[in-house]
């Protein structure tokens, strides 16, 4: 059945002559919700035919979709037929001849089938196409969209799609929730379309069977990235390898600590071993129908490099082809003892209560259960509803509610941009709870945009204010969402998605920890009767840090921070916090990765805190000398040229050049000048890092004295503000001396105030 005929050039056209021109051409995508980088350089080609991209929830799928499609803001490139469309609007896209099949349907509930179809063909005879090619929507062209079953909703979304008249269709999880048989007859309809050769089809399918026996090609999507892109004979025929890249057995298990619900074991178990024996059955692979009891070794996350930590074997029951139903739901052995119900004081239960956040709309069963583990444990609970679907919520606090924080009102979170109506309602989340006065502590559960939403939040509030984080994106990299916080990332282990007998147990120890944290609070430290002190280090500055705390810790708790970015934004989080008394800030080489590029910046807001606040700040130019990169192969070609040096194998460091000095100076300056509190800055002359030294691989002394010169002709002196400049060098002793004396002269009048009061 071709579905194009003559087509005008505005809806797209049939597929271009092979002129090497691909339909779909991805280069160097990203993609970012607030701070979590959610899309990692990706980068595609497809010239025609079906690519797949598998891989598990959270990982970034449903993301490449959106960028593609104009859905969320993107970096990078997306070329449709060698025209480029990313920055335009969605319905541009759409006309350029790119149609997007949504993961849930999303079709209209109050139109008929039919209706929905006439809306967007041009001509009857284009949905009689539709009709002969899913009779089951003719049969039901009469109901309205949300009469229809999961299945039958998907063939509308496929065949609305398909009027569009594309050169590329987008589908997302196109086979998601739908019993085995329907799963047949999509799969059915892909291969179909990709027979015809008149549109190229970009498949995302988590469906390991579905997307080996549609597609020509298949990438695995993970943390982000396309880790691998391959043949699909390729990964048919090589059950090692769908194992090490995808945690696929060949008897249809998932090499990590997956474990279906015995309510939903007859029903998956089923149609998991059916799709993945037919993909093998096409490839020559032995048969499945009889599988063996199987272990689980090795890695136990989806990775691109082998780098999960091997688990020690864990037994696993067979999956069989057929599983009987009585076998699904085992009797239970013994009666569950009753939950413990702490004794809360009264601050506890009436002042502070558990606060369940995050989206009510796709996740209201897994928060909702949160929240009853919660209760049953004797806390008080707030629900925080955080969906931008705009559907009727049951939670203690509405959306609207939360939306109302953001600075523009409301308006600017219901949008029809999900990833600007995602980003928005994060900061809203963040205002709204910056003004609860009940907050004990805050717990959330989620995938990779529930995970950003709720962790905005949660770095917002104080350290020490209990905030436990259940997601899918625990086993990654977590700095984007916890950053400088005390967040406690929980791995979900399956997708939050339905209480089965893994998301009970790790829902359940969630909710027990959050309990755990309220009602017990820290017992006052030994340390606690001493002001607390915070000092930045850098391992080229790591005598003079050494050389102070020394003399300072009989005084005062110090507090030495990694300066690595993270580093630096820890202690002023704890400086924003009031934890901390003041600052002894001696290593401030962030500020240079910040303006020249390298990998641990602490972002542009380094020492805005001390705007903020009226601390007091003494500081200097520890390692201002370097600008920080990974491994030697690491580094930015633009940079191969420049002073290198190979720190250690996974750390090279940059020189700075005297331009980039004046730019550090210039940033530098400034913080200094919006500081409110007392302000001492020492200059050493001598060097700025233990290789800015007189014969040292970074001694430049003419980048040196710019970057000194830019920061004392723009510093605006004061009675409570001075900069002084010392011939030594950073790690002399003398320097160490002089910052604990410039420490002491700024430090004694605010103890003598607080002793006054």
């Amino acid at each position: 059945m071709a579905w194009f005929g003559k087509q005008s050039e505005e809806r797209g056209g049939n597929l271009p002559a092979a002129t090497g021109v691909p339909v779909l051409a991805v280069a160097s995508l990203d993609v970012f919700y607030g701070h979590a980088h959610a899309l990692q350089g990706v980068s595609l080609s497809l010239e025609r035919g079906v690519l797949g991209i598998v891989g598990r929830n959270g990982m970034g799928k449903t993301t490449l979709c959106n960028a593609i499609t104009g859905m969320v803001p993107a970096r990078g490139s997306v070329r449709l037929a060698g025209e480029e469309v990313l920055g335009m609007a969605p319905h541009e896209i759409t006309r350029r001849g790119i149609a997007y099949v949504p993961q849930g349907r999303r079709v209209w509930p109050s139109l008929s089938v039919d209706e929905t179809l006439r809306l967007v063909a041009r001509k009857r005879r284009e949905v009689d196409r539709v009709y002969a090619m899913f009779p089951r929507l003719a049969e039901r062209r009469g109901n309205g969209g949300a009469q229809l079953s999961g299945g039958e909703q998907q063939m509308l979304a496929i065949g609305r799609a398909l009027l569009l008249e594309p050169r590329l269709l987008v589908m997302d999880e196109p086979t998601e929730g739908l019993a085995p048989v329907i799963v047949d007859q999509v799969a059915q309809a892909l291969r179909e379309l990709a027979a015809e050769g008149r549109i190229a089809v970009l498949l995302i399918e988590q469906n390991l069977g579905v997307a080996m026996s549609v597609a020509d090609r298949i990438g695995v999507m993970v943390n982000g990235r396309i880790a691998q892109e391959m043949p699909t004979s390729q990964l048919a025929a090589d059950r090692e390898l769908q194992e090490r890249l995808l945690g696929v057995r060949s008897g249809g298990e998932q090499a990590d600590e997956e474990a279906p619900s015995a309510e939903a074991a007859a029903g998956e178990a089923r149609t998991q071993v059916f799709t993945v024996r037919r993909a093998h059955a096409e490839s020559g692979a032995p048969s499945l129908d009889k599988v063996a009891p199987a272990a689980v070794r090795g890695f136990n996350r989806w990775n691109a490099g082998g780098t999960a930590a091997p688990v020690a074997d864990i037994a696993r029951a067979p999956v069989l082809a057929e599983v009987p139903p009585a076998a699904a739901t085992p009797a239970p052995t013994s009666a569950a003892p009753a939950p413990r119900v702490y004794e809360f004081p009264v601050a506890a239960t009436s002042l502070r209560s558990a606060y369940v956040t995050g989206t009510f709309d796709t996740k209201g069963r897994e928060l909702n259960y949160l929240r009853q583990s919660l209760e049953k444990l004797g806390l008080r609970v707030v629900t925080v509803d955080l969906s931008t679907s705009g559907k009727p919520s049951s939670a203690s606090v509405h959306p609207r509610e939360v939306a109302r924080h953001h600075p523009q009102g409301e308006a600017a979170v219901f949008s029809n941009d999900r990833g600007n109506a995602m980003t928005a309602m994060a900061q809203a989340f963040e205002a709204f709870l910056l003004t609860r006065r009940d907050l004990g502590g805050i717990i959330s559960a989620g995938g990779s945009g529930g995970t950003s939403l709720a962790t905005r939040g949660m770095r917002a509030l104080p350290i020490g204010v209990p905030k436990v984080m259940v997601s899918t994106m625990a086993s990654g990299d977590t700095r984007p969402y916890v950053g400088p916080s005390d967040i406690c990332m929980m791995y979900s282990v399956t997708d939050v998605q339905g209480i089965h007998r893994i998301s009970e147990l790790v829902l359940s120890n969630a909710a027990n920890a959050l309990a755990g944290m309220i009602a017990h609070p820290p017992i006052a430290s030994t340390t606690a009767s001493r002001p607390a002190l915070g000092l930045t280090m850098f391992g080229v500055t790591t005598p003079c840090v050494q050389h102070v705390t020394h003399r300072l810790e009989s005084e005062y708790d110090c507090l030495v921070f990694h300066a690595t970015g993270v580093g630096g934004q820890s202690m002023e989080k704890l400086a924003d916090s009031g934890l901390v008394a003041g600052v002894i800030d001696v290593s401030t080489t962030e500020v240079a990765d910040e303006i020249v590029g390298g990998v641990l910046s602490a972002g542009p807001g380094r020492m805005d805190v001390f705007a903020r606040h009226a601390l007091p700040y003494v500081g200097s130019c520890g390692a201002l000398d370097m600008v920080n990169f990974g491994a030697w192969n690491t580094v930015p070609e633009r940079f191969k040229g420049r002073n290198l040096y190979r720190h250690n194998p996974s750390v090279t460091l940059m020189r700075t050049t005297a331009e980039e000095c004046r730019q550090i100076g210039e940033f530098i300056a400034a913080k200094l000048n919006a500081m409110r509190g007392p302000v001492r800055f020492l200059i050493p002359e001598q060097g700025v890092s233990a290789i800015d030294r007189q014969g040292q691989p970074f001694f430049d002394a003419q980048a040196d004295k710019l970057l000194f010169d830019t920061i004392q002709s723009q510093f605006r002196a004061g009675p409570q503000r001075s900069l002084q400049r010392l011939p030594l060098h950073i790690n002399d002793e003398a320097f160490a001396d002089a910052l604990v004396a410039a420490w002491r002269e700024i430090a004694q009048p605010m103890a003598a105030g607080r002793r006054a009061g």
